[in-house]
């Protein structure tokens, strides 16, 4: 009886409505290019979970990763066990390198001062255990200590006109057994002696108060009595790792051939847990690559955390260095993450090596405007791990929050500075990039390599201000 009364009623509709009303027939649905690119937006944003961010660089900022030390080693092992959880098989690219290996302990006491001293290290600076008078030294320049004996004596040294790795040679070279060089400005001292010299002497540095007021001290005639030991400090040839994860084409029929890097440096300068720098970085790589495992692409996708960059990139440079030419030649973006996390520092800015456009930043600036209103600018920059990349003419852009925060490579650089808010975001501009260029419907020109480029060798100095 239903079907006949549904038929009865469907021929009834058709014989009269045909003639008492006309038929309306429904507009179809148009779905213009920029909602379904928020469609598959959202289909990395809903996987993100930025507490997995932030646990991780908890994890792995609970003490320095300065490379080729055991810390950096169990950085290596966390981040593979990591990467293998979201089933991935994982490979560790070994590389030497000479390197520094900071002391693991620094004393300064000095008899008839009665302030608290804070002494850190240099880069390069030698172990030892020296004592002798106090005496200032100026800027520990050849001409000022023309006429000054420091045999067997602790110079105090002012920051200023000439490198540090000078200041110690040169009063050594006039006898001091110890040097402290102090700021010439507010902040602590995060320097190096440059190289390893077997004409150093144990050198630490001091704040500009600290150190003011051991030379008011002097001035006023007071005989200052100083202990320095330096302990654990090592020059030579060290080990350290890249970690390297790969996610294949879900469909080989559909593989483009071609390869996206994405990456973040996993060591930290000595003394400073790196929490944003990079420890940031290193997280959301690996939540990144949490995501996009089971996401389907049909581009390579490489989630690579690199070691040794505060040494001078040299993770990043020996990864790309020993790329066969076929993968050179595949690989068409680098995105590089360093620094995306504090609560202190200033917006999120992109930076090229030579400060022109390219997929990367052509991707993250239609992702930005997409989600946030507006495109992430970028500028001319180098100082981390893309420089290699773009060297070889691969298009790559640094991810990082301009200017850097205060605590930028300092003890404070710890957890209580992140900001998930920062993380947040930037992970979902750099994820919906990604997939922006990696999903299989993706409708654009095929990349194009871009021109290779020579960076300034400053751009690799170790330590240098990103």
């Amino acid at each position: 009886m239903k079907k006949l009364v549904v038929s009865f009623g469907l021929t009834t509709t058709l014989a009269f409505g045909a003639i008492a009303t006309p038929v309306v027939f429904a507009k179809p649905i148009v779905v213009t290019q920029s909602q379904k690119e928020k469609f598959f937006d959202h289909k990395v944003i809903n996987q993100l979970n930025v507490d997995n961010i932030y646990n991780n660089i908890a994890s792995l900022s609970e003490t320095p990763r300065v490379a080729g030390t055991e810390a950096e080693h169990n950085a290596v092992q966390y981040i593979k066990e990591q990467f293998e959880s979201y089933g991935y098989e994982t490979e560790i690219q070994q590389f030497t390198f000479y390197g520094y290996t900071p002391p693991s302990a620094i004393e300064l006491s000095v008899n008839g001062y009665d302030g608290t001293l804070n002494p850190s290290s240099f880069t390069y600076t030698v172990n030892g255990n020296v004592s002798g008078e106090l005496v200032y030294a100026g800027l520990g320049t050849v001409a000022e200590l023309q006429n000054t004996d420091l045999t067997g004596k602790i110079a105090l040294i002012q920051r200023g006109e000439i490198s540090f790795g000078e200041k110690v040679l040169n009063a050594a070279e006039k006898g001091a057994i110890g040097v402290i060089i102090f700021n010439n400005t507010s902040g602590a001292v995060n320097g190096t002696l440059g190289e390893a010299n077997d004409k150093y002497v144990p050198a630490v540095a001091l704040t500009k108060a600290e150190g003011d007021a051991l030379h008011e001290a002097l001035i006023s005639g007071e005989v200052l009595h100083t202990s320095l030991q330096v302990e654990g400090a090592r020059a030579g040839e060290s080990i350290s790792h890249n970690v390297i994860a790969t996610k294949k084409p879900t469909n080989k029929k559909k593989d483009t051939n071609d390869v996206i890097v994405v990456g973040a440096h996993h060591d930290s300068v000595a003394g400073a847990p790196g929490a944003n720098d990079d420890a940031s970085g290193t997280a959301m790589t690996l939540e990144l690559a949490r995501v996009f495992k089971n996401l389907p692409t049909d581009t390579e996708i490489r989630f690579i955390t690199f070691g040794a960059e505060e040494n001078g990139l040299l993770g990043s440079a020996h990864y790309v260095a020993n790329l066969p030419e076929d993968d050179l030649n595949r690989i068409i973006a680098n995105f590089n993450l360093d620094m995306v996390g504090s609560r202190d520092a200033g917006n999120l800015t992109m930076a090229t090596l030579d400060g022109k456009p390219n997929l990367v930043t052509e991707l993250a600036q239609a992702s930005s405007t997409r989600l946030n209103g507006e495109p992430t600018p970028f500028y001319a920059g180098g100082r981390s791990d893309h420089v290699p990349f773009a060297e070889a003419g691969i298009p790559a852009a640094l991810f990082i929050h301009s200017p850097s925060e205060p605590w930028y490579h300092t003890p404070e650089d710890s957890l209580d500075k992140i900001s998930k808010e920062k993380l947040q975001d930037v992970a979902e501009i750099v994820g919906s990039a990604i997939y922006d260029q990696a999903r299989f419907d993706n409708m654009g020109p095929k990349p194009k390599k871009g021109p290779k480029v020579k960076a300034d060798p400053e751009l690799y100095h170790e330590q240098s201000l990103k």
